[in-house]
């Protein structure tokens, strides 16, 4: 199992892959069906999107599980598969990484909230112990619990990756902006996840999805006022999307992140990737932009 941090304490910055369902949707996923059961039924599919990343540069490869969770399974009566799915997910993006490279599984956050009582913390507990334990069967070298917003269910997702599994465990919230702050959804900002999750015993942290790379670079700055060793990951969304003759179009292209990765990397980014409408052009950018930097401490 390779760790993402022995690569980091090297001086190397890395770079993540893209979206996952922006290309799903593309291969044709239906509104309204289950995104995970692809890695069942449409395994050569999901492959290809996993590989296209990896050609595109990416070093570290993602899986198609971020809606995993025994709850969002069992929207669809698939929850007695719940380890199958995160299981086959590790899988398919190993055999797309190959031998050297990492696989990072996603881990999505359930839905439930736990302040409103209708789920309990043991049965946030089990199920993401469930998901973890399969991740790594599967082969996955690490688990991205990602695109969270309450820090009470995000300690219980490090806690059953951690006391499970040998997994390294990276978390990711995600912000939105309000005047000059940037909160969660629950009210969190940059600065109360770092030392929370800190606490909890995440060993990589940091920011996706939201509004694009451009507000990433302030969010980065936040997380550093408070902490400049703990590694941090960014994956942004290609700005914010609009319909356009039918279609999500979004406004950071991969010309346009050019002159922002750079700053990225100024902030005490350590791995840059992308989430919503990102694709394996973005992550091209991303890796000549990088190699370029990774070239220049050698």
């Amino acid at each position: 199992m390779r760790k993402i941090s022995e690569l980091l304490n090297t001086g190397k910055l890395l770079i993540s892959d893209g979206a996952w369902g922006t290309f799903l949707f593309k291969k044709g996923l239906v509104t309204g069906s289950c995104p995970e059961e692809w890695n069942l039924t449409h395994y050569n599919d999901v492959f290809d999107i996993a590989k296209s990343y990896e050609i595109a540069g990416s070093d570290i490869i993602s899986t198609n599980s971020f809606g995993s969770n025994i709850f969002k399974l069992f929207q669809y009566n698939l929850q007695d598969k719940l380890s199958e799915i995160c299981r086959t997910a590790a899988e398919i993006s190993r055999k797309a990484a190959g031998p050297d490279k990492i696989v990072m599984a996603s881990l999505g956050p359930t839905g439930k909230f736990l302040i409103m009582g209708d789920v309990t913390s043991e049965e946030l507990y089990n199920s993401f112990k469930q998901q973890a334990i399969a991740f790594e069967k599967g082969g996955a070298d690490a688990v991205c619990i990602e695109t969270f917003y309450a820090l009470d269910e995000a300690e219980l997702a490090i806690k059953a990756a951690k006391e499970n599994t040998s997994l390294e465990v990276i978390c990711t919230f995600t912000f939105d902006k309000s005047g000059n702050e940037f909160k969660t959804l629950m009210g969190v900002s940059p600065q109360q996840m770092v030392e929370s999750l800190i606490q909890f015993g995440a060993d990589i942290i940091g920011a996706n999805c939201g509004s694009g790379f451009i507000d990433m670079i302030e969010i980065v700055k936040k997380i550093r006022e408070v902490s400049t060793k703990i590694p941090v990951i960014i994956q942004a969304n290609a700005g914010l999307p609009v319909f356009e003759n039918g279609e999500l179009i979004y406004s950071e292209t991969p010309e346009k992140i050019k002159a922002i990765i750079p700053k990225l990397i100024e902030a005490g980014t350590n791995i840059i990737g992308g989430c919503c409408g990102t694709t394996p052009e973005h992550i091209k950018v991303i890796a000549e932009i990088v190699g370029n930097y990774n070239n220049r401490k050698i």
